[in-house]
């Protein structure tokens, strides 16, 4: 399909718009003209008919009639559209003025004109129409008068309306040229000014081309942007804004994640390289093949983190919201780390309760990844508490809380231990079990509390480090 010009389809836009106008204004005009010229017309012919028949009826017989024609006749002198015709009653005629105005016509017949009686009131109403054999336009009216001898006579008054229809055609033939010419000049004046106001659409165009993948920082100018485009401006920005930062996260968890990738591989291949240097005992290549295995593992962990996050920030993702009882299910959990507790010589401690509304293996997975967590930086002979309860200033909400003692985190870094691929700092690396770790967890865990609808935040200090999760409560 051809492309479209939107300065040309709005200029036509404009163009029918301004031809519509005229045409209705120029109707209204032109029928307002037409009624107002016969009602003009209907007038003069009703006000000759009574004058007329009220000189005759003034006269004493037909021959007095001939002899003052002209006094009957001059009321239609000096316009040459009026005829009169006095007939008797046997339909002769007895009097004619300017009879060829309507030429082709004889008297009317009684269907095209009606007979006022010598009593009756004339009006416009009584004024017919009817077209001589050429198709000329024809208004009139015959009245009846009374002699003063008692003869009866018919006045008939009628104005060929000619003259009156080539004024409205001059006048319809002037609408028709200046319509047009005004469509015209509607359509070439709003070319010109929506291509000037579509200056700013241009620009926009201009800067949006010039964003690049290495140019992803460019951003749109909004200075002297019209009101309309200025929040289309500010929204296509913060889209580049995200897209931007979306990018460099993309960047960053590349790197970090080939980097962390890069550690389990180098260990395994450099046991391979030493296992197969001379040949070993079979002790010897046991332990080097638990070793790989031991990075294997660390290496599908990480693989599989990365496979849920993926499928996590996919729209169609499936979840199953059901009612949980946040007591049982920490409860649970304790249960199922109680052994890694005892080795790590850390008790867990489960408080509170509640209920709220999550994926069950979801909610379980969060916890389970806070619980790790805590785990690997509790320090012998401290407490981890699971708790959940409901805060008086959100009763509609549940927290579920993972606090653990040991070293505070910096509160500028509260927010970036939930970044994937982030380690607070180099020395917790080192400390026990942080080779299980492949630096996904929490980011799962917010993960999840964006599918739930939720939130996930720390909070840390000298007494404890505490990750809160917050659900909907059931």
């Amino acid at each position: 399909m051809a492309a479209r010009s939107l300065t040309t389809t709005l200029a036509l836009a404009f163009a029918g718009t301004t031809l519509l106008v005229f045409a209705l204004v120029g109707s209204v005009l032109y029928f307002a003209i037409d009624r107002q010229v016969k009602q003009q017309d209907d007038l003069d012919i009703v006000l000759i008919a009574r004058h007329t028949r009220r000189l005759a009826q003034e006269l004493d017989t037909l021959d007095e009639l001939r002899s003052h024609g002209d006094r009957l006749t001059s009321q239609v002198l000096g316009n040459l559209a009026l005829s009169m015709e006095v007939r008797d009653s046997q339909r002769k005629l007895l009097l004619e003025h300017n009879t060829a105005a309507i030429a082709d016509t004889a008297t009317p017949s009684p269907a095209l004109m009606k007979r006022i009686g010598a009593s009756q009131r004339i009006t416009e109403a009584d004024i017919a129409e009817w077209r001589t054999a050429q198709g000329v336009p024809v208004r009139g009216l015959a009245a009846d008068a009374v002699l003063r001898d008692g003869t009866p006579v018919t006045v008939i008054i009628a104005r060929n309306m000619a003259d009156r229809w080539l004024l409205l055609d001059r006048y319809r033939d002037r609408l028709h040229v200046a319509g047009l010419a005004g469509m015209l000049l509607a359509f070439l004046m709003s070319w010109l000014l929506v291509r000037e106001s579509l200056r700013p659409l241009r620009a926009m165009a201009r800067s949006a081309a010039a964003v690049t993948v290495d140019k992803l920082d460019t951003r749109i100018e909004a200075d002297g942007a019209p009101n309309e485009l200025a929040a289309l401006i500010v929204s296509l920005n913060a889209m580049l804004d995200r897209l931007h930062g979306g990018f460099e996260r993309m960047s960053q968890y590349t790197a970090d994640l080939a980097h962390d990738m890069r550690t389990p591989l180098g260990n395994l291949r450099g046991s391979t390289e030493v296992a197969l240097a001379r040949p070993r005992s079979a002790d010897e290549y046991q332990s080097v093949l638990a070793s790989n295995l031991e990075e294997c593992e660390r290496l599908s962990r990480m693989i599989e983190s990365v496979l849920f996050l993926a499928r996590a920030e996919h729209p169609q993702f499936v979840k199953t919201l059901t009612q949980v009882d946040a007591q049982q299910e920490l409860s649970r959990i304790a249960e199922y780390f109680e052994g890694v507790a005892d080795e790590a010589g850390v008790q867990i401690r489960v408080t509170g309760g509640g209920q709220l509304r999550a994926d069950v293996e979801l909610f379980r997975r969060a916890v389970n990844n806070l619980l790790a967590n805590a785990l690997r930086y509790t320090p012998r002979g401290a407490m981890i508490t699971l708790s959940a309860q409901t805060p008086a200033e959100a009763p509609h909400t549940l927290r579920v809380t993972v606090a653990n003692e040991g070293k505070p985190i910096d509160p500028a870094l509260l927010e970036r231990v939930f970044d994937r691929f982030y380690r607070v700092d180099p020395s917790r690396k080192s400390e026990p079990n942080a080779s299980g770790s492949a630096g996904l967890g929490l980011a799962i865990v917010r993960t999840i509390m964006e599918l739930h609808g939720g939130s996930a935040h720390a909070e840390s200090d000298a007494a404890s480090t505490r990750f809160i999760l917050t659900f909907a409560a059931a």
